[in-house]
């Protein structure tokens, strides 16, 4: 007959599995869900004080305040600007209606180009850009969060409050 002590690690080996399916249970994240949205559905909100006034926002898909992948809408007006800036993560971005002029440099004033309903723009973390607007214009955002935008120029961070930024596109999604 064989000691107790030499069958428990027989049956460690032999449970093994089982406590490995029930800890993914307990830490697998929830599968994400088909999501739709009728233009007439969407909802816009203020954009956060992290762009200028005037911008309305709409959060379409995920969350743009945390680690994961967010589809967002920026509505801006005729003549809306956004001075030079960069942001940490890639973001792609169409032009769902409007004209939407992007500045690729450090100043206002950098070479540009105008992109038109149906265009489209990828741009790299870290590029320093501006962008305005010739008449209002929808402009939907993929990426990955957070979301973030970096002025060149501290004084053109229409936020007096930084962390704010945060909490307000937080108040913005769904």
């Amino acid at each position: 007959m064989r000691p107790f002590a030499t069958l428990v690690p027989f049956f460690l080996l032999a449970a093994a599995p089982a406590f490995a399916a029930e800890a993914t249970k307990k830490t697998a994240p929830a599968k994400p869900e088909a999501t739709s949205v009728n233009a007439g559905e969407v909802k816009w909100t203020d954009a956060p004080p992290d762009l200028p006034t005037g911008a309305q926002m709409a959060v379409l898909h995920g969350d743009p305040t945390k680690r994961a992948v967010y589809t967002l809408r920026l509505k801006m007006p005729a003549g809306y600007k956004i001075a030079p800036h960069w942001h940490t993560k890639d973001e792609q971005l169409t032009i769902v209606s409007g004209a939407f002029v992007l500045h690729m440099g450090d100043t206002m004033e950098a070479p540009a180009s105008t992109l038109t309903a149906g265009g489209f723009h990828f741009l790299p973390a870290k590029m320093h850009h501006a962008a305005e607007t010739t008449e209002e214009t929808v402009v939907q955002v993929d990426g990955m969060g957070p979301f973030d935008i970096h002025y060149l120029d501290a004084a053109d961070n229409p936020n007096p409050n930084p962390k704010a930024g945060a909490a307000a596109a937080k108040k913005a999604t769904p």
